[in-house]
Parts: structure tokens; sequence; C-alpha cells
């Protein structure tokens, strides 16, 4: 896993004490969205919809090829499924 390269804003209702404790609130913090974030469980939240073709695809290999695409193509929708 890498190194935290994000900004995050996180409000404690109460004082957590040392910062080693507010480092490893952070650093769960961190883990759990690097896990949540990554490409595999993105794409598993999305459905494709092509009104060209008239197709809804759940294909995870169409999906990132629509999503690394570079152009935009009319009538092509990423849906979210959540």
């Amino acid at each position: 896993m890498k190194k935290a390269t994000r900004d995050l804003l996180i409000l404690f209702r109460k004082n957590l004490g040392p910062s080693e404790a507010i480092e490893k609130e952070v650093s769960s913090l961190h883990s759990l969205l690097f896990n949540a974030e990554r490409l595999d469980n993105f794409v598993d939240a999305l459905e494709l919809i092509d009104t060209n073709k008239y197709i809804i695809t759940n294909d995870r290999g169409i999906i990132k090829k629509a999503l690394k695409s570079t152009k935009e193509q009319p009538f092509i929708f990423l849906y979210n499924k959540n």
C-alpha cells in the first residue's frame, strides 16, 4: 500500500490524546479508503448503458475500457448501481 498522499479533514468529538493516537486513526482511515477506492471495486458498482447499441452491460473489461478511454462518445453512460 502506498503512503497517504491525500488531504483529509477529520473532526473528532473528543480529544484523542497524543498525536500518535490521531496518526493511528488517520492511518486506519487511509487503509479503509485505499481498499474502497480500488478500480475493481469501483467497476463492480457500475453498469455501462450504451443507447447506440441498445445494451446494458456489467462486463468489467468493457467498463474499464470506457473509463480509460480519453475520447468521449455520445449516448454512452456509466450508471452507479448503489
